[in-house]
């Protein structure tokens, strides 16, 4: 009896062991996305459904990668080192398509574009700023500056480079410079100079901005993942403006930069201004893309002739068909 009792003992190990891991089920699948700057509360919806599980809860296993000044992170995305990258705005990424990668933006986490000219304080709307020298970056010449220069009359003359340094504009009282509202600002805040903060989208600058983007051929044979992603980060950024704690831990590990004064400063722009929750997101969810807005972006880029609608479609740049299926309600 004895030796049945011992020999029966590993069969029943051997048993349970199987049959817990084929209660396991399948191990959650990698998915990796990579942002477009340093770690930072502009990207803290995507950390924090990492902190809080949320997509581990859709069954992915997801990394996130930090881009940087120096970071082509479409590039990267086509060599297959990211599964979807995070778009500055939804028009650099049509260009990016022109530019021979096949890239779809399928949703748009920021429902205004938070691009800003910053000015010292005599200066209270875009008109005041002609004669003024502005800095910019070289990359502000394929988006919002054609705009700016068709809405407002400005020069190419006008212009400095812009060297994301923001002591020039605080020596020089007849300048201004390029910003995010979440961000440069704030550094100008610190420095004791007062200034005020015009923001594009207020006067119309069609742009969404903090896309998921990915590689068709990503969306077509990994629908499933792609839709999991998009639905969890969107939880993810309802959860992060309600709590932003558990985010911003991952966002400084990643970063040590970043400063708690910098992130509350910068989820608090996000909350003011509504810029995930206002807009078509109030009441279709966050994330979403109109029909309406994209036709708007896409034809200022033709308008502007920063793309050629014969070499990219509207169509082809962006596909809503996931995110008009997710409603993550603020």
């Amino acid at each position: 009896m004895m030796k049945t009792a011992r020999f029966l003992k590993p069969l029943t190990c051997a048993a349970m062991l199987a049959c817990g891991l084929s209660g396991l089920g399948h191990a959650d699948e990698k998915f990796v996305y990579m942002t477009n700057w340093y770690a930072q509360a502009e990207h803290g919806g995507f950390y924090q459904a990492v902190a809080t599980g949320l997509y581990k809860k859709h069954g992915l296993d997801v990394s996130i990668k930090m881009g940087g000044p120096q970071v082509n992170i479409t590039q990267m995305m086509a060599a297959g080192q990211a599964d979807c990258v995070m778009g500055s705005s939804d028009l650099q990424m049509v260009q990016m398509r022109e530019g021979g990668v096949p890239v779809t933006t399928v949703a748009a986490v920021f429902q205004k574009d938070p691009q800003v000219l910053i000015a010292h304080e005599d200066v209270k709307r875009f008109e005041d700023l002609k004669g003024k020298t502005i800095l910019i970056a070289a990359s502000a010449q394929r988006g919002y500056w054609p705009w700016l220069k068709a809405k407002y009359g400005f020069t190419d003359s006008q212009t400095r480079p812009y060297t994301f340094n923001i002591q020039p504009f605080l020596v020089d009282k007849n300048s201004a410079q390029q910003g995010y509202l979440t961000s440069e600002p704030f550094a100008i805040q610190k420095a004791g100079v007062k200034a005020n903060t015009l923001m594009f989208s207020d006067q119309g600058f069609p742009a969404y901005a903090t896309t998921i983007s990915c590689m068709d051929k990503t969306v077509k044979e990994r629908s499933k993942a792609v839709q999991a992603f998009v639905t969890a980060s969107m939880e993810g950024w309802k959860s992060y403006l309600a709590d932003p704690a558990p985010a911003n831990a991952l966002i400084k590990k990643d970063n040590p930069n970043m400063t708690d004064e910098q992130l509350a400063y910068s989820v608090g722009k996000l909350k003011e201004m509504n810029m995930v929750a206002g807009g078509d997101a109030a009441r279709l969810g966050i994330g979403v893309m109109t029909d309406a807005r994209v036709k708007a972006s896409y034809d200022f880029l033709v308008s502007a002739r920063l793309i050629d609608p014969a070499k990219v479609k509207q169509a082809d740049a962006y596909n809503l068909s996931l995110i008009q299926n997710i409603k993550v309600l603020p």
